[in-house]
């Protein structure tokens, strides 16, 4: 049986990779390019530097940097608009999750129109909308090597999941020096994100030995630099690892999928603008509890790769200090639980049960090795509260 794999056609990996955009777009034949980012990007002097290296080759570019944080089917028209009325013959995303996910959705719509729920799964989004090239300024999201977004539909408090060949980005430049200048928080939860798209890669339904490879991969690199860059987030060697890391792991669940962790994340996210890393971490001891005893042997493996447990220990032995293990990391990287986070007991629970219908609808649970009831779903919900 063989696996289909899918990258981005170029990746420009390391130290400086986001100063090579005009080579890159120049490769591409693209001439004219929209920088969709966020105006913390503009801030930091990101996008001038990104603008300044085309400029000086005589590459025209424009900024929209109205992007928003966990983007919405109304946070992204006017993203539409601008690239429709410009004449660009790409995009360059330029952010963290969130603006990479919004230039996905503009990509796609700036060419074939209609709205973004005609793009949701299960429709396979195999277009090619505008040429699009991924940096990004975060290690966490991945998504600068998948073929997902997620944008959510504000009527609904649904986050859509959209999926297809589309929404892979034509290059990616992996620099870590862009994430040398990331607070502490959002360094803990992408890099709790990256983790979290690493072990469920591996224990998916879909996994693969090329999904495998790039996962374990992942977990080895992020698993002892996770720390590390959370407390000293100028630990050069340490960012590296991080951002190598989460690149790897985005290509893993790009190709596996995610699992339970991600299904049960994104109505939370929805629901309460937990931020996407942020409700991971909250979920993933709990998800990892109930999914060991279906597949014992993989989460060992994850254990083993994340160093927290040796070759010889048993699995039995290893799965345990991987639950210590995560939950140790959420403490120390001062994850809160739902209730720390500011929500509402009988606002979360009133919930509940929709969360668990969404999170089954978009797909990841039937990946994941313990395939969950709507009802257990609600449980898992609800034990965030213990």
């Amino acid at each position: 049986m063989s696996t289909q794999i899918v990258l981005p056609r170029i990746m420009q990996v390391g130290a400086g990779a986001s100063l090579e955009i005009p080579n890159v777009l120049r490769s591409l034949d693209c001439k004219r390019a929209l920088i969709v980012t966020d105006k913390m990007m503009v801030q930091l002097g990101y996008a001038a530097t990104i603008s300044d290296a085309l400029a000086q080759q005589d590459i025209a570019c424009d900024v929209f940097d109205d992007t928003m944080p966990e983007p919405t089917v109304a946070s992204i028209q006017a993203g539409v608009a601008a690239a429709r009325d410009g004449d660009y013959d790409c995009i360059i995303a330029l952010g963290g999750g969130s603006p990479i996910d919004s230039a996905k959705a503009i990509s796609i719509l700036a060419r074939f129109g209609g709205v973004m729920q005609d793009y949701r799964f299960p429709r396979m989004v195999n277009e090619q909308g505008l040429p699009l090239i991924a940096i990004p300024t975060t290690a966490g999201t991945g998504s600068e090597v998948t073929r997902f977004t997620i944008i959510t539909d504000e009527t609904s408090d649904e986050k859509m999941l959209c999926v297809g060949l589309g929404f892979m980005p034509i290059a990616a430049l992996v620099d870590f020096n862009l994430t040398m200048s990331l607070p502490a928080r959002i360094t803990a939860d992408t890099g709790i994100d990256a983790l979290t798209h690493a072990m469920e890669a591996y224990v998916s339904k879909k996994a693969n030995p090329y999904s495998d490879s790039q996962a374990i991969a992942a977990m080895k690199l992020i698993g002892p630099n996770l720390r590390p860059t959370y407390h000293d987030g100028g630990n050069k060697a340490a960012r590296e690892a991080m951002m190598l890391g989460s690149t790897l792991a985005g290509v893993a669940f790009s190709n596996a999928s995610v699992a339970l962790v991600h299904g049960m994340s994104r109505p939370i996210g929805a629901f309460f603008h937990v931020p996407h890393g942020l409700s991971n971490a909250m979920l993933l001891p709990s998800v990892t509890e109930f999914s060991i005893p279906a597949a014992p042997e993989r989460y060992a493996d994850c254990a083993r790769a994340m160093g927290v447990a040796t070759s010889q220990d048993s699995d039995e032995i290893a799965n345990q200090k991987l639950l210590v293990e995560l939950r140790a990391l959420n403490a120390e990287l001062a994850v809160p639980t739902p209730e720390q986070f500011g929500i509402e007991r009988e606002q979360f629970f009133e919930v509940c049960q929709t969360m668990a219908e969404q999170a089954l609808a978009s797909g990841s649970p039937g990946n994941n090795p313990r395939v969950p009831s709507v009802e257990q779903m609600v449980t898992i919900y609800q034990g965030l509260w213990d």
